[in-house]
């Protein structure tokens, strides 16, 4: 059973109609390729943001969940497509959480992935393994004509001394996950959707818009459902 887009702002269960079309609200290729490979064969049409659009001023909220719905809301009602949107980051033990919601702009406004990931390794030198845990976060929202929906969840690891791979982007290169003795940066892109964070979020977003039913009415309990394991 695939949703499918009714063209009304609400969803239906149907076998053969056309998949539903929504918008991804990111300008992150390496995201929007992640996540295709997560909605595959979900009966989803994925499509991205432009390249001249940006998410940055919009994330204004003190939490993930509050990011992905602002980011969600904005592109919904500028589109008026359902509109997926996430809010992820890395959360440091040692550094008390950091960068946590702030972890594009950790390095400053404008600075890349190595930049990032330097300052991070800065701010973490020296300490053992022990005191490098962390854990990237994930919030993932979507906004249709009906209401709002997010769900987090998270992956654990320990964040290593130098980076380790060439895939993903981000913090990956230093995120090493242990139950596979590789970095983020190290996995295929199947096994990151299997094990990451966004996919864990993404999957269990994915679960829950495919039961029937779920989208086509709308309620005030599903106005903002947060849920988390």
């Amino acid at each position: 059973m695939q949703l499918a887009y009714t063209g009304t702002g609400r969803f239906g269960a149907h076998d053969k109609l056309r998949a539903m079309r929504i918008l991804l609200a990111t300008t992150n290729r390496g995201k929007v390729a992640e996540l295709r490979q997560i909605m595959s064969g979900k009966g989803v049409e994925l499509i991205g943001l432009s390249d001249s659009e940006t998410t940055e001023p919009i994330e204004t909220g003190e939490t993930f969940s509050e990011n992905a719905l602002l980011k969600a809301n904005h592109y919904y009602r500028k589109s008026g497509l359902p509109t997926i949107a996430d809010d992820s980051g890395l959360e440091v033990e040692a550094l008390k959480g950091a960068p946590g919601v702030h972890s594009s702009r950790y390095a400053g406004v404008g600075a890349d992935d190595g930049a990032r990931v330097s300052k991070l390794l800065e701010a973490l030198r020296d300490l053992p393994n022990h005191r490098r845990r962390a854990r990237f976060v994930c919030a993932a929202a979507i906004v249709w004509g009906g209401g709002q929906k997010v769900v987090l969840d998270e992956a654990q690891g320990v964040i290593l001394q130098k980076p380790r791979g060439h895939n993903g982007f981000g913090y990956d290169p230093v995120f090493l996950y242990e139950p596979l003795n590789k970095s983020f940066a190290e996995l295929t892109a199947s096994e990151k959707a299997e094990v990451s964070h966004r996919g864990r979020a993404f999957r269990r977003l994915a679960a829950w818009m495919g039961q029937p039913g779920v989208l086509d009415t709308p309620s005030s309990t599903d106005r903002i459902v947060t849920t988390a394991d």
